[in-house]
């Protein structure tokens, strides 16, 4: 299981609702439904994502964030989960609101554009860089809005929401992101994660 799997299931607690946005195959949701009796469910655009996560016997529905969440009654889980995804929609505001509107605390990923190794790459080679957390080619990306981690503490803030923990992760490394230590963790960090609230 990816390291940022590891610290997702570290920030849920035991015996919660939760709802996994954009679930993939389920590793994530597998895990939390057997180490940490969570109640979970998944939404998953890709239908034969669907169909794997369902041949595990997972409860995962087809549909797309930006559209289907509003679905979902308020607060009708305890977390929302959106890993690695946000930067593919159309209306990222849209998502991170229906994400706390429906849960009643919201984990977010996010490749970190602002990662050294991508600016040097950028620097250097000219082209959009290629790495682990941003595997395509320009051309063939879902990544629509990309952001650093930097960006993203700027968005919660100017939102008012509240940010419970902020990680960043660089290959098996996690670490606190904090107000004296934010232009450093963006500049070395891969990944960001982000444990916020309404």
């Amino acid at each position: 299981m990816k390291n940022e799997f590891k610290v997702i299931a570290d920030l849920v607690e035991k015996n919660t609702r939760v709802l996994d946005v954009g679930c993939a195959d389920g590793v994530l949701m597998e895990f939390l439904r057997d180490n940490k009796n969570i109640d979970i469910r998944g939404l998953e655009i890709s239908k034969n994502k669907v169909q794997k996560c369902i041949e595990k016997g997972l409860t995962v529905i087809e549909g797309n964030a930006e559209f289907d969440l509003k679905q979902f009654p308020d607060k009708s889980f305890d977390y929302v989960v959106l890993s690695q995804t946000l930067q593919a929609f159309l209306n990222p505001e849209l998502v991170i609101n229906e994400l706390l509107r429906v849960g009643k605390k919201a984990i977010v990923t996010i490749p970190n554009f602002g990662y050294w190794k991508v600016r040097l790459h950028l620097l250097i080679k000219g082209t959009m860089p290629v790495t682990d957390t941003l595997p395509d080619q320009w051309y063939d990306t879902p990544n629509l809005h990309m952001c650093t981690i930097k960006d993203f503490v700027y968005f919660v803030r100017s939102r008012n929401f509240k940010i419970f923990k902020s990680l960043a992760l660089n290959e098996k490394n996690t670490s606190l992101i904090n107000n004296k230590n934010l232009g450093i963790k963006n500049l070395f960090s891969d990944l960001g994660i982000f444990l916020i609230e309404k």
